[in-house]
This record gives C-alpha cells, sequence and structure tokens, in this order.
C-alpha cells in the first residue's frame, strides 16, 4: 500500500513536469503498462487527474498568485537572472518587456539606460515614466490586477505593428521540448505576438519553474530563445533544454551576500 502511493505521488510529480504519456510514466518508474492505468485510474477516481487518451492530465492547475506575492519569492534568484538579462541588452535597443516579477526586476535595472522600452507590465510604468533616457511605449488592453499586466485584443493589435531587438519573457513555468504555460490563453496569445515581433527572445525563469507544467495555458516555443536561469538549476533540470536544437541556456551566478568591514563588526562588538 505504501509502495502504491508512493508511486502515485511520483506520478503526480512527473505530470507536473510534463510528462503525461502512459508509456513513459511507465518507463520513468520501470512498472508495467497496466500498473500505470491502474495508478491513473485511482487517481482519476480522487480527482487528481483527468484521464486523456494515452495518459492523463491534472485536474486542477495551480493557483495563479498576485504579482506582490510573488516579488519575494526567490528573491536572490530572480534578481541575479534580472543582473544577468541586463548584461544582454545594448544602449539604443528597442526592448520588448513582459509581465512577472523576474521582468519587473530586469525593469528597474534598465531604467537608467538609454533604452525605448515597450511594455505590458503595468508595474513598470512608474519605474520608466520618469526616466530621461527611456523612451517609454505602453501597450494598452484588458487589464489583468493579478498579474499587473494588459491583455487581450488591444495589446495583441498593438504588439504587431512594431518590432523589437529584444524580448524578455516571463512564465509560470516552461518545459523542454513543450513551451511555456500561464494561467490564461489571454496571456499566452499576448506572448505569440511578442516573440513574432523579436528578434531575440529570452526567457527569465528561475530554478524553481523549470519543468514546471501546473498551469492549463500554453506557448510552443518554435524558434531560437535563450533560457536565463539561476545556479540553483540543477543539471537534470537543465540537460534537457540543452539538448534542444537553437535553445541557449544561460545559468546566472548568485552573488554571495555582502560582508561589512571588519571595523564596522567591531563596533557592534563593543556596542
Amino acid at each position: 500500500m505504501r509502495r502504491r502511493r508512493e508511486r502515485e505521488q511520483q506520478i503526480l510529480d512527473l505530470i507536473r513536469s510534463g510528462e503525461e504519456n502512459v508509456e513513459e510514466l511507465a518507463r520513468r518508474l520501470d512498472v508495467s503498462l497496466s500498473t500505470i492505468r491502474r495508478d491513473l485510474q485511482r487517481l482519476s477516481g480522487t480527482g487528481a487527474v483527468t484521464r486523456t487518451y494515452g495518459g492523463a492530465i491534472l485536474s486542477r492547475p495551480a493557483p495563479e498568485t498576485t504579482l506582490s506575492s510573488r516579488e519575494h519569492i526567490n528573491l536572490q534568484a530572480k534578481q541575479a537572472i534580472a543582473a544577468a538579462a541586463a548584461a544582454l541588452v545594448e544602449d539604443g535597443e528597442r526592448v520588448l518587456l513582459d509581465v512577472g516579477s523576474t521582468v519587473e526586476a530586469l525593469g528597474l535595472r534598465l531604467k537608467e539606460r538609454t533604452l525605448s522600452i515597450v511594455t505590458n507590465n503595468l508595474a513598470l510604468v512608474p519605474v520608466f515614466s520618469q526616466s530621461e533616457t527611456i523612451t517609454l511605449t505602453v501597450l494598452g488592453g484588458t487589464v489583468r490586477s493579478i498579474s499587473m499586466g494588459t491583455f487581450g485584443p488591444l495589446a495583441e493589435l498593438a504588439v504587431r505593428r512594431l518590432t523589437a531587438d529584444k524580448l524578455f519573457l516571463g512564465a509560470d513555468g516552461v518545459v523542454a521540448g513543450r513551451g511555456l504555460c500561464e494561467a490564461t490563453q489571454e496571456q499566452v496569445a499576448l506572448k505569440e505576438a511578442m516573440v513574432a515581433q523579436a528578434s531575440a527572445v529570452f526567457l527569465l525563469a528561475d530554478a524553481s519553474k523549470l519543468g514546471n507544467a501546473h498551469q492549463p495555458a500554453w506557448l510552443p516555443l518554435m524558434r531560437p530563445w535563450t533560457l536565463v536561469t539561476d545556479a540553483g538549476a540543477t543539471e537534470a533540470q537543465l540537460a534537457p533544454f540543452r539538448a534542444l536544437p537553437g535553445v541557449t541556456v544561460v545559468i546566472a551566478p548568485v552573488a554571495a551576500p555582502s560582508r561589512r568591514p571588519a571595523a564596522e563588526d567591531l563596533e557592534d562588538a563593543l556596542d
């Protein structure tokens, strides 16, 4: 019984990371096809998965969290990714910025640069609107307060009227060979339009998002692109991306916390 429960949890973890095929699940867990089918039948009965032709998917996508709640999660990794991404931007470029807390961290590092910025990221509007060196274009559309971004047909139309040197995307998750996932189709539709208009595409995703398939809306990335992630990503997470043709992987080193000078330490000790 315990072994079965452990196997069913492994199945859920594999499905969550993008493995939904019965044959692949059986191979990964080294069990028979009939065993996997019985496990999926039990998981379907509990409502944990929904059976599909040849496999299963999770029945309940992960709840979407607000931008403000995400800003403090994996903060050190996001700052490292933002620093690495900022180093890829050259002055004078037109840069297209998506929504998301990691993209927001990148935007804060670009506010003193000489750039043309196009974005649907409303959290960055106050940052760039006060800059004398940034030419800011805001994509109009329907506001999603949970992500502080604009989406919908108006935003998609605006994107298709322009081009960008570089696009920096955020995502709820990314699976090698499958693409990135989001909570809604409207988010994916705008990202797809952004990808079509950019000369170079970068996805900013910390290690927790690699292999994460919690959300139901998907955007396949069918062109060359660059994954910028943090040093916390394991080789097992990175290997599927490195194996893809046209995908470049950039690892952002996590900076060590700065240490105060010894003299200050001595003053504290004397206090």
